[in-house]
């Protein structure tokens, strides 16, 4: 369905973004904390498969791949999580996130957004001016949530195709999103941000077929509106990280900023990691070009550690992970190089 003009009109001011590119949750006292597994290799070995999809109603190519454990049978299926990457980004960007993730069983689609991908500055003289022209298209801002619900519906199709092999492997009921910067509004728009129309109207990308979400350097919006209307109405537990440097490379959220959609949710449960001196880059996973990667290695097992055990809490309701991330045990492993706060979402006290 095309977009009303009025709504992409107000999404384009609302999503004028700033990119670049508490009480703990309950469990049972009987439950027991999980050691810090995460960071080890996982007990999966990990195929791959790009796809070339297209959007026929959208006329609009969607471009994947594929993370997925080789060793899964119809008899295990696995949770699904779809990955949007940040402005300049592609399919093949954030490996380290989508492999790791596989290896611990879970299937991983990376999803290349055309119009804000690498070919907005490839071979481009003025790459800066053609990125920041890409963060404020609306046909990328209304598209990309779209394309994350496509990559779920064709996943889906291939879940029931059998001559695909994802045949009967993926659990349609246990399904996350994820994203870096751009990435990042795109995760929290499918997971159901409002946005508030000319007229008082309210107009929602959102899928709820997502159970749990995981947001790196969320912009915010250019326009202040009211950010309880906006995010409050989320209902999926948020997984929210940043840095305590993570300024804006185009745009001009700043890294203060970067909490305002974790301080605005409230139904759900919701975590922020905030890293000592991280930047906007550290989530990437890529070679730097530019900022200090010295924090980069130990910041990413923490990722890595944390998020899994959030997937693992809130896709496979894994109590013991759920105590570990909750309570003391990645505050342990995180020590001095970050904060880690949480709010138990209202539905749960």
């Amino acid at each position: 369905m095309t977009p009303h003009p009025h709504s992409i009109r107000f999404l384009l001011l609302f999503c004028a973004l700033s990119l670049f590119i508490c009480a703990p949750a309950r469990s049972a006292d009987s439950v027991k904390a999980k050691d810090p597994v995460a960071l080890a290799p996982g007990t999966h070995k990990v195929s791959t498969l790009e796809a070339d999809w297209t959007d026929a109603a959208r006329r609009r190519a969607v471009p994947v791949k594929i993370y997925y454990p080789a060793d899964l049978t119809p008899k295990t299926p696995a949770p699904l999580i779809i990955f949007s990457h940040g402005l300049g980004g592609t399919r093949e960007g954030y490996e380290y996130l989508g492999r790791h993730w596989a290896e611990h069983g879970y299937i991983c689609v990376h999803v290349q957004h055309i119009g804000s991908d690498d070919a907005v500055w490839r071979n481009n003289p003025a790459p800066m001016d053609s990125m920041r022209r890409a963060a404020i298209d609306p046909g990328n801002i209304i598209n990309r949530p779209l394309d994350v619900s496509f990559a779920i519906d064709q996943a889906l199709r291939l879940n029931g195709d059998e001559k695909s092999p994802l045949h009967g492997l993926i659990d349609a009921e246990r399904i996350g999103v994820a994203g870096h910067s751009f990435g990042a509004y795109t995760t929290l728009a499918v997971a159901g941000q409002v946005f508030t129309l000319p007229g008082g109207n309210q107009k929602s990308l959102g899928d709820k077929r997502v159970k749990a979400a995981i947001a790196m350097s969320s912009p915010v919006p250019a326009r202040r509106g009211n950010f309880a209307e906006s995010y409050g109405p989320i209902t999926v537990p948020c997984f929210h990280m940043t840095g305590t440097k993570d300024m804006s490379i185009i745009g001009t959220t700043l890294a203060e900023n970067r909490r305002v959609p974790f301080d605005h949710m409230h139904l759900a449960d919701q975590y922020l990691l905030t890293f000592k001196d991280g930047d906007h880059m550290v989530f990437s996973g890529v070679t730097r070009r530019r900022g200090d990667g010295s924090h980069d290695a130990a910041y990413h097992a923490l990722i890595l550690d944390s998020s899994t055990a959030f997937w693992d809490a809130y896709l496979r309701g894994d109590k013991p992970s759920r105590v570990w991330l909750g309570g003391d045990g990645f505050k342990s492993d995180l020590k001095d190089q970050g904060t880690f706060e949480i709010k138990q979402g209202d539905a749960g006290r």
